[in-house]
């Protein structure tokens, strides 16, 4: 059974999914791929999973780092969580492009190169937004692209984390 949970953030609705022990999904209301990892059969319940998400949005929105997360087990292949692992090690404020952890990827894999398309559709698809700091990936050439909850999303939660924006665009 998955369980649900909404949080009203400043940026819109969110709603939270998890399987009674981890976060398995937080996206903002509408947002691409909505609820795509999310099993048809799910009821709206209290769990401490969700307490601790709530406490991480409530000190992430008020403009500080969090320095924990709730237990996370997004659920995917090999290849998606360890973008997803890349984008856990990008720090609060800061930011990285598809080129660099397709750079990273290939090298654990001992190979030459990686697609930045490949690392882009599976920070497309991370079903954990925010925790999983997908909003922190850049294109390689500053744009603002690729974000499944919107440019204009996107660049508020970097204005929020007083990430340098002035190398940055809107395509």
């Amino acid at each position: 059974m998955e369980y649900t949970h909404r949080y009203r953030s400043p940026l819109g609705g969110i709603t939270l999914a998890s399987d009674g022990d981890a976060l398995t999904g937080l996206w903002f209301d509408g947002q691409k791929y909505f609820l795509d990892t999310l099993c048809k059969e799910h009821q709206e319940k209290r769990l401490p999973v969700f307490e601790q998400a709530r406490l991480w949005l409530d000190l992430y929105f008020s403009g500080k780092a969090p320095d924990f997360a709730p237990p996370l087990d997004p659920r995917a292949t090999a290849f998606r969580k360890a973008v997803w692992d890349i984008l856990l090690s990008i720090p609060y404020g800061q930011t990285m492009t598809y080129k660099e952890i397709a750079g990273k990827i290939a090298r654990q894999n001992g190979l030459a190169r990686m697609s930045a398309q490949a690392v882009g559709g599976a920070v497309g698809h991370n079903p954990i937004s925010l925790i999983i700091p997908c909003h922190r990936v850049v294109g390689a050439n500053g744009s603002l692209t690729g974000y499944a909850g919107g440019i204009g999303r996107k660049l508020s939660l970097l204005t929020l984390e007083k990430a340098d924006l002035s190398k940055l665009f809107i395509p």
